[in-house]
């Protein structure tokens, strides 16, 4: 659960809603095949599993104590994306959809492109 207390009030929500929302945005955007898992123990269970035992894979969020959040992001994109438009992209709809969707402030969108679809 991630809690932060604002000027509105206390705002509790779970990390499976949030890691689910930001995938989701992520996937809407242009270029983004898919959201990669983290390590390679998470990538060969995903695999087999067909991706049901990690939910949250590829996305990353933590929160500091002004609860603000952090949200790191694993992504592969199509062949031929530009990445630095489409990381620029992600960056801006990731914010806007969890401010958006939750009211809680983003500090920073970390994009690491894992792979490319060729």
């Amino acid at each position: 659960m991630i809690s932060v207390e604002n000027h509105i009030g206390k705002i509790t929500v779970s990390e499976n809603f949030l890691t689910e929302l930001i995938r989701r945005a992520v996937c809407d955007c242009f270029g983004v095949a898919d959201v990669c898992s983290v390590n390679t123990f998470r990538s060969a269970v995903s695999a087999i599993t067909g991706g049901r035992l990690f939910k949250s894979k590829g996305v990353s969020v933590r929160t500091n104590d002004n609860g603000e959040l952090y949200i790191d992001l694993h992504i592969k994109v199509s062949y031929g994306t530009n990445i630095s438009a489409a990381v620029r992209s992600i960056t801006h709809k990731v914010s806007f959809t969890v401010e958006e969707a939750v009211g809680i402030s983003v500090k920073a969108v970390n994009v690491f492109v894992d792979d490319m679809n060729y």
